[in-house]
């Protein structure tokens, strides 16, 4: 997906902090949302002072409507595709996928990645063994990065999405061009899905769809990438 939306723009790349290439100086820290967010404020101020154009996938979209929020001057486009913020959600809602989350931890510590990994899929409307796929992709096997990538994302990010304390109503005034996305395949009654269109609701847009499903950018590459490539010329 890089190659082909880099045939025309520049694009950056990193390890969020607590996975593969990026450590934590103290690792039994952890990592708040406000320091994801602080990561990708230095990043971009790091590399440009332009606004950029900002892809964030499911926690990554929650961490971009923060920096809609917090430093709107970094972005002309945010892309949010199924952002797991549960402060778009009604209250009801809210706390019972917040529920889900903590139930997910508690099953991942209980019986490990295995059991966990099949229910957070689940959760989060994807399906491991029939999802559709583009043709000649490379596979990623579970290695041991990977399975470190999730321990740290189970055991912190899910905490830092279950304490988010986004500035809903903000959003409302931000100058960013905030695009909520949702994947074609994602099931309408899980929590990212219902994310996206309250996300929607709240600004007054359209939600717009994308190939595959949650993790549409993974199963289908190319075709995400032209999508991204079709949304911020727009």
């Amino acid at each position: 997906m890089g190659a082909q939306v880099g045939d025309d723009h520049t694009v950056i790349t990193y390890d969020r902090r607590g996975l593969s290439r990026s450590s934590l100086d103290a690792p039994d820290g952890g990592a708040t949302m406000a320091d994801h967010v602080d990561d990708v404020h230095r990043l971009l101020a790091a590399v440009t002072d332009r606004p950029a154009h900002m892809l964030g996938c499911s926690f990554g979209a929650a961490i971009g409507l923060h920096l809609a929020v917090e430093h709107p001057e970094q972005l002309g486009t945010l892309i949010a595709h199924e952002p797991v913020a549960p402060g778009l959600l009604p209250a009801s809602e809210r706390v019972r996928h917040v529920r889900e989350l903590e139930e997910l931890q508690r099953l991942y510590r209980d019986r490990g990645l295995a059991d966990a990994f099949i229910k957070i899929a689940e959760t989060l409307g994807i399906d491991p063994v029939a999802q559709d796929t583009e043709p000649g992709l490379t596979p990623h096997p579970m290695n041991d990065r990977r399975r470190a990538g999730f321990d740290f994302f189970i055991r912190n990010d899910f905490t830092a999405i279950a304490r988010d304390t986004l500035d809903v109503a903000a959003l409302r005034d931000t100058p960013v061009r905030v695009v909520p996305a949702f994947g074609r395949t994602t099931p309408r009654h899980v929590f990212d899905y219902r994310c996206a269109q309250e996300l929607a609701v709240l600004l007054g847009v359209e939600a717009r769809e994308f190939p595959g499903g949650h993790n549409g950018n993974t199963t289908h590459p190319r075709a995400y990438a032209t999508r991204i490539r079709d949304l911020v010329a727009e």
